[in-house]
């Protein structure tokens, strides 16, 4: 890569930020970048490949001008399930009253609409509770056809239009996580070189085997948990994945609002504990769509993310198709510094470290993060060929920076949505010699210590073997 600029986030927590009509050139890309976006998310559920294409090839330029690692998040659709259209093209259906559920492509009325989804009809039961256009109306299943229709009563009512969104929260849907939308899509975007997908409408742990089995190690996959089914599962499921999204926006459609929250927490403790990376991700500034400043309540929510842990937080409208991207992201920015620079933070995050992992790679990136707390080192300084060994770090929220240190470019992009990390491309090494000169010269080069101050040192022996995190020093800088 060219020569760097000079460009240090003072702080962990990461910025994801969502590309859209309002932030698609170059020129905006770039102002996002410098404000502070460290991953920019591609949502196929809107836009032609072509301009995903010109979106890459920008991102791709950026990096190039300023000569450092930038991740891309492709972000498929998944199914996406909905009503048929009416023949008013809307209706009012009011609590109390009837309403068919049928496969009829027949408009719809008062009484009845499509439902194109036999899957559902199939796996529906009495009881059976379906949520339409984003939970604002109830249905409750009262009698069902055998592979024919449902028979539902209205419970909570209000206008109903053409193609509106059908959710299910009670069922577990045979449906795949992957359509054959989101197999072109990845067919169209892996070649491209994309570090993230984000796979939606996951249920199980096999939905996450059957996207990587597609990715084949080119992109990390993000499961993205907006269903209950995916909570109850939870543990198979990240166990599967290679990193997570807190998905609030459907979340909160199937869950209870006041389940979210808690739910919130379980994921992010959860990937953490597995040392893997987690976002915490919709509505976190959705005031700023529209204004250039966001409610105390939403700036209280992004800080509640971070004292929660999380490796990044997302923005989605609010960089995308709002009026103030560049403004989000830097509110953004000073949300996440400012809470970390708060004493509660550091004791909350220290409070929560999990345990090592019973293994040496645990052991020595437990041991880097408590040499370096002993003697205030400066930063840590990881040297990885996967991201494996950074991982392992970041996952013990070191009081200092990390350095990511890397000669892969796909795994330098990969570390830019990992807590603390700052990723670097530098050429290989091959002795512990060049291994600590090299991280020295770095810290130095990139602001995080000066001459005579102290690093800690870790990488996997030998050089270039995945997952092999045996090897810590100190060293001072030269």
């Amino acid at each position: 890569m060219p020569a760097r600029i000079p460009l240090r986030r003072h702080r962990r927590t990461k910025i994801v930020a969502t590309l859209g009509p309002a932030s698609s050139s170059p020129e905006m890309i770039e102002r996002l970048y410098r404000a502070g976006a460290d991953v920019f998310r591609l949502n196929f559920s809107h836009g032609s490949h072509e301009d995903h294409a010109a979106r890459i090839a920008a991102i791709r330029a950026v990096e190039g001008k300023v000569g450092r690692p930038i991740a891309i998040l492709a972000d498929v659709q998944g199914p996406k399930l909905r009503v048929g259209k009416f023949g008013a093209g809307r209706v009012q259906l009011a609590p109390g009253r009837r309403f068919r559920l049928d496969l009829s492509p027949t408009p719809g009325d008062v009484q009845r609409v499509q439902l194109p989804h036999p899957e559902i009809i199939a796996a529906a039961r009495i009881g059976t509770t379906l949520l339409l256009d984003d939970g604002k109306l109830r249905l409750r299943v009262v009698r069902q056809v055998e592979g024919d229709h449902l028979e539902t009563e209205v419970v909570v009512g209000g206008p109903l239009s053409d193609r509106k969104g059908v959710n299910v929260p009670d069922v577990a849907l045979p449906i795949p996580a992957l359509t054959e939308k989101d197999r072109a899509d990845l067919a169209f975007v892996l070649p491209l070189g994309v570090e993230y997908i984000g796979l939606s409408f996951v249920q199980r742990a096999e939905d996450v085997e059957e996207a990587k089995a597609i990715a084949a190690g080119r992109a990390w996959i993000m499961v993205k948990m907006e269903k209950p089914q995916a909570v109850e599962n939870m543990d198979a499921i990240l166990a599967a994945a290679d990193c997570v999204m807190v998905a609030r926006g459907d979340l909160g459609v199937e869950l209870p609002p006041e389940e979210v929250p808690l739910v919130q927490k379980r994921l992010v403790r959860a990937a953490r504990a597995l040392g893997k990376p987690v976002v915490v991700a919709t509505q976190m500034l959705e005031s700023m769509i529209s204004a250039p400043a966001p409610t105390r309540a939403e700036a209280s929510d992004v800080a509640t993310a971070v004292f929660d842990g999380a490796d990044a937080v997302m923005l989605s409208a609010e960089t995308a198709a709002g009026q103030y991207p560049v403004e989000a992201v830097t509110m953004m920015d000073r949300i996440l510094a400012r809470t970390e620079q708060d004493p509660g933070w550091r004791a909350q995050t220290d409070a929560q470290r999990p345990e090592p992992e019973h293994n040496s790679a645990g052991a020595i990136a437990a041991a880097a993060a408590q040499v370096a707390r002993t003697i205030s080192a400066q930063a840590i300084a990881t040297f990885t060929s996967t991201a494996s060994t950074t991982l392992r770090v970041a996952r013990e929220r070191p009081a200092c920076p990390i350095l990511g240190l890397t000669s892969h470019l796909a795994s330098a992009r990969r570390l830019g949505v990992v807590w603390g990390v700052h990723p670097l491309v530098v050429q290989d090494i091959h002795s512990m010699t060049e291994m600590v000169a090299r991280a020295s010269r770095a810290a130095q080069q990139e602001g995080f210590a000066r001459h005579g101050e102290e690093i800690v040192v870790t990488a996997g022996v030998p050089f270039g073997t995945p997952g092999t995190t045996n090897a810590l020093r100190v060293a001072a800088v030269k």
